[in-house]
């Protein structure tokens, strides 16, 4: 017990003296669960109006793609002109600007700008 004291003086945290009831433990537990964890996962996905204008940003900036038929839901192939290589590259590029990297299983399903928003919104690691 003295380690512990002196342990948290050192590391200058305050310690809260545990509650008597057990369901006061129950309600505490569940209360920092939901203050600290669920605020942390819900913060942690960007908002999809913001991933779309920057994914939208990224295929107009393409240097293959005419920046005037580039829509919310072009099709990279059929609407783009765009082939395989230019949609792997196009994938690199989210990578970049999102800061994470797709898997290879999921790249090959990201055919157009719909779909690419809808994975990088729902990724926790995109920034």
């Amino acid at each position: 017990m003295a380690a512990r004291n002196a342990l948290l003086k050192h590391l200058r945290v305050n310690a809260r003296p545990v509650p008597p009831n057990p369901s006061s433990v129950s309600l505490s537990f569940v209360h920092l669960l939901r203050r600290n964890f669920s605020e942390e996962v819900r913060g942690s996905f960007l908002d999809k109006s913001e991933v779309a204008d920057r994914v939208v940003s990224v295929v107009k900036n393409f240097q293959k793609v005419d920046p005037s038929k580039v829509t919310p839901s072009a099709h990279f192939q059929n609407d783009l002109g765009l082939d395989s290589l230019d949609t792997v590259e196009i994938v690199m590029a989210f990578e970049e600007e999102f800061g994470f990297e797709i898997p290879d299983n999921e790249a090959d399903k990201i055919h157009s700008i719909n779909l690419a928003v809808d994975f990088i919104a729902s990724h926790p690691q995109a920034k």
